[in-house]
């Protein structure tokens, strides 16, 4: 049913490498009449729209939503609900708006709050997601290392606690993806040494972009000054390997 709102686009760019945008989100970018990301509530820079600028036209407006980088529940509920409504306000004026995301829209996204808070508000709204390859699907492909193969399987982790999940969950999958390893990586190492899987492990900092760094030696990223693309891949050993 036509209701005359415009459609929300939540496009995942791509991990850094302008060449792994799709052309499906080069497509919708062209033709979108407001370009919406997340931007920190300590900054206005934005990957996502660094990435995507060549196929956004230069009169199309930028329009940045804060998020603040908290763990008040309160504070973060008011700041989603707030830019949810920011965005309907477009929609309901019949424009058609592309919220950006690095990698995936639905791999630990702040697009996927914003969904959910204008499903609330809005839930005949018309929203549209498109996928994006994601840092660690090309974390893999820049180490030539298979995420999964044969009947193996992937866990994925968020390291922002460390090596917390790790330690309760890393007996289930052979292969493990840690996002957001900035910070704890220290405690990520220790928890891969426990399951005796820190020599199988590699770190790829800022994937596809000149920055670029592939740390064999995870023990580094502990001296090193956190950043924040900081990802990490772990294979644990099975039998017969050697």
């Amino acid at each position: 049913m036509n209701n005359g709102m415009g459609t929300l686009y939540g496009i995942g760019v791509g991990p850094g490498d302008p060449e792994l945008i799709t052309l499906k989100a080069v497509n919708i970018l062209k033709k979108a009449d407001v370009i919406f990301t997340a931007a920190s509530s300590k900054n206005d820079h934005s990957k996502a729209v660094d990435i995507a600028r060549p196929h956004i036209a230069e009169d199309t407006p930028l329009v940045r939503l804060s998020f603040p980088m908290s763990k008040d529940k309160e504070k973060l509920e008011k700041a989603w609900s707030e830019n949810a409504e920011a965005v309907l306000a477009y929609l309901k004026e019949g424009k058609d708006v592309a919220f950006l995301t690095v990698g995936d829209c639905m791999v630990y996204s702040t697009y996927g709050y914003l969904c959910e808070y204008l499903k609330r508000l809005a839930p005949d709204a018309p929203v549209v997601s498109v996928p994006g390859i994601t840092s660690y699907q090309a974390a893999a492909a820049r180490t030539n290392r298979p995420l999964v193969i044969g009947e193996e399987s992937l866990l994925l982790l968020s390291g922002a606690r460390g090596g917390e999940q790790y330690r309760k969950l890393g007996h289930l999958a052979e292969n493990v993806v840690f996002l957001k390893a900035y910070r704890n990586v220290a405690d990520i190492n220790a928890a891969l040494e426990e399951y005796g899987c820190l020599g199988t492990s590699v770190g790829v900092v800022a994937c596809g972009l000149p920055e670029e760094k592939v740390v064999e030696d995870l023990r580094e990223l502990e001296t090193c000054k956190p950043e924040y693309w900081t990802l990490i891949l772990s294979k644990r050993k099975t039998g017969g390997e050697e």
